[in-house]
């Protein structure tokens, strides 16, 4: 396993992150707390969660709590305000069985919060900083304006931000700017939400960005053995791989749905975040998981889309998922009615 140094903070993390987020979908402590020491095991030291992501710091409190100064654990807070932000913090520390935080992230804040601001937020932080409660501060988010920003101010160490092989040569002028600036870079979204499934060619990808620390979203064990295969035997970036990469951004090429789910909660139910990119889901991951009655019902709900247009609003990509809905369900009856 490599180690670097994660920007401007005191931080030495694995060239590999496990983003903790899927691990609230193990049903099972027990089964969840191995599958987070044995990545452990396999060398992962840097451990992504959030407050919001259900039972997830639990988890990770159950399998850290005797080696805790041996793991580097990042959470994030989506609070408003610094009354939040605090019972937040408290929350988490209790959660993750420890009296401090390795690096605490504002997650997806709608601006970028500043010292002396009326939310109180990056105050908050200061002072959770000069008591011990956590040791680095980071912004997650999906609009590259608020990274921008975030990493030109000097006022957060690190910033996370989808990055894949996918990524536009704006996204990749972003991972210089925070290598000049000194400024850790977390890739969230190493996968595209699912829609690269082609995993030897995602990871040589991000390898190839000496200051890119991806959070890889795991949740059963043969997928940490995988990633921790390609740590070992990464891929060789020639001429070949180069040539795959562009085949692969052809395929998904124009606007498309990450599926971060901001556009969300839509006002007939309609579930966005996957029903805009189902056209994309059904050619390239398993059919069966979306092929089921359940998702029929899901998908018919596009048929009550009122045009209101509130998930254009919300879409950090600038999307208008209400003009490509239709699309995709027809699309998806097509593959239902051919299912048998």
């Amino acid at each position: 396993m490599e180690y670097v140094a994660l920007g401007k903070t005191s931080l030495m993390v694995s060239r590999t992150g496990f983003g903790a987020l899927p691990i609230q979908r193990v049903t099972d402590l027990e089964e969840a707390v191995k599958i987070l020491r044995n990545a452990y095991e396999g060398g992962i030291n840097f451990f992504d969660t959030a407050r919001a992501y259900s039972d997830s710091e639990t988890k990770l409190g159950y399998a850290f709590g005797g080696i805790r100064k041996d793991v580097c654990i990042a959470t994030k807070t989506a609070a408003k305000n610094r009354e939040e932000l605090k019972k937040d913090l408290e929350t988490s520390l209790e959660a993750l069985q420890t009296d401090y935080i390795d690096l605490y992230q504002l997650h997806n804040p709608s601006f970028l919060p500043v010292p002396g601001g009326e939310d109180g937020l990056y105050d908050a932080l200061l002072t959770a900083r000069a008591e011990g409660k956590i040791r680095h501060i980071g912004i997650t988010n999906h609009s590259l304006q608020i990274i921008k920003e975030g990493v030109l101010s000097g006022l957060s160490e690190t910033v996370q931000y989808p990055f894949s092989l996918l990524s536009t040569d704006e996204e990749k002028d972003l991972v210089a700017l925070c290598e000049k600036q000194n400024v850790g870079f977390i890739a969230m979204k190493a996968l595209c939400g699912g829609l690269i499934t082609n995993i030897p060619l995602a990871f040589g990808f991000l390898r190839q960005y000496e200051n890119v620390v991806p959070v890889w979203g795991m949740q059963k064990e043969e997928e940490v053995q995988q990633i921790l295969y390609f740590e070992g035997h990464p891929p060789i970036i020639n001429e070949q791989f180069k040539l795959e990469v562009e085949k692969e951004k052809a395929t998904l090429s124009g606007d498309f749905c990450r599926g971060c789910g901001y556009c969300m909660p839509c006002p007939v139910e309609i579930p966005i975040n996957n029903a805009n990119r189902m056209s994309q889901l059904l050619r390239r991951a398993v059919t069966a998981s979306f092929l089921t009655p359940e998702w029929l019902s899901d998908m018919e709900k596009i048929e009550n889309c009122t045009k209101c247009g509130q998930c254009a609003t919300k879409c950090p990509y600038h999307l208008k998922p209400f003009e490509t809905l239709p699309s995709h369900l027809a699309d998806y009856r097509e593959f239902y009615s051919k299912k048998d």
